[in-house]
């Protein structure tokens, strides 16, 4: 087994064990996400991609309706809840089972998609401040107070990510809002410690490197690096080209014990990582050597 935390999260009402790494599979149903291959907004498109994550292995559905990355176009409140609305409606009647993340920093996308949807997680893009940056160009937003209302009860689930550069300043962040989140009645939080949010690529790195400091904090670690920029840069090629370097990117967290939960675009690979990394550790744990 991995190193990883002997955590847990409810999912509506049931618990789900955390003591392998979790899979949580990318629905893009916009038109501008950096990875061409995760965009899906036909109603056959989005169907085919969330039995997709299903049938290889994916264990949470990931759906956001908003592009997060560096110069893409803005979407109005009204125009992200219709297309959620209408992306929840295809995943549930295909999935109905599954759960589900919704990826917003708006509360009341996310309420929609609790009320009307029986939506488990919500997946906090903006670090609990909606009127700070996302990181991108902006830069990084200092630690501070918690400015969305974190539906309380009523999610299972938060998953909180930074957009502080450095591991040091990421904890000082995560360390101001964890309480917060706790007064509100948020018992299930996640930490993301935001790869590609507000972060050089040599910073990005070193927060890969250093991943294992977050355990201090005792909760479970999203690990959402899958064909980014950090990736691609460092090997001079394109997202599309990037399935190589994310599974390295991958077994690295992996391996280290601090992913889980591993948020992808390429489920099917993700999954046979997890198994090969675990396969190793199994072995490793097994061996006897002989006395001299």
């Amino acid at each position: 087994m991995l190193m990883t935390g002997s955590y847990t999260i409810n999912v509506r009402g049931r618990l789900m064990e955390l003591s392998t790494p979790r899979v949580m599979g990318i629905l893009n149903a916009t038109p501008d996400s950096f990875y061409a291959g995760s965009r899906k907004q036909t109603e056959h498109d989005i169907a085919d991609r969330a039995n997709q994550i299903m049938a290889e292995g994916g264990d949470i559905i990931d759906v956001g309706t908003y592009s997060t990355r560096p110069g893409a176009s803005a979407v109005s409140e009204e125009d992200e809840m219709r297309r959620m609305r209408e992306t929840l409606t295809i995943v549930r009647r295909q999935q109905p089972d599954a759960p589900l993340s919704i990826d917003t920093f708006r509360p009341n996308v996310m309420r929609m998609a609790v009320n009307e949807f029986g939506a488990d997680i919500m997946n906090d893009v903006s670090g609990g401040n909606p009127a700070g940056s996302f990181g991108g160009t902006e830069g990084a937003r200092p630690a501070g107070e918690i400015q969305i209302s974190a539906l309380g009860t009523k999610i299972s689930a938060y998953i909180l990510m930074s957009s502080c550069p450095t591991i040091e300043t990421i904890l000082l962040d995560f360390a101001a809002k964890i309480p917060q989140l706790r007064a509100m009645g948020v018992r299930d939080i996640i930490v993301d410690p935001g790869f590609g949010f507000g972060k050089t690529l040599e910073q990005n790195f070193a927060i890969l490197a250093d991943l294992g400091k977050l355990r201090i904090l005792g909760l479970p670690i999203l690990v959402g690096i899958s064909r980014k920029s950090m990736i691609y840069n460092t090997l001079g090629t394109s997202p599309s080209e990037a399935l190589g370097g994310t599974i390295a990117a991958h077994t690295i967290s992996l391996m280290q014990g601090t992913a889980d939960i591993l948020r992808v675009h390429d489920v099917r690979d993700c999954v046979e990582t997890i198994k090969i990394c675990e396969a190793t550790v199994n072995n490793k744990q097994k061996r006897c050597y002989p006395s001299e």
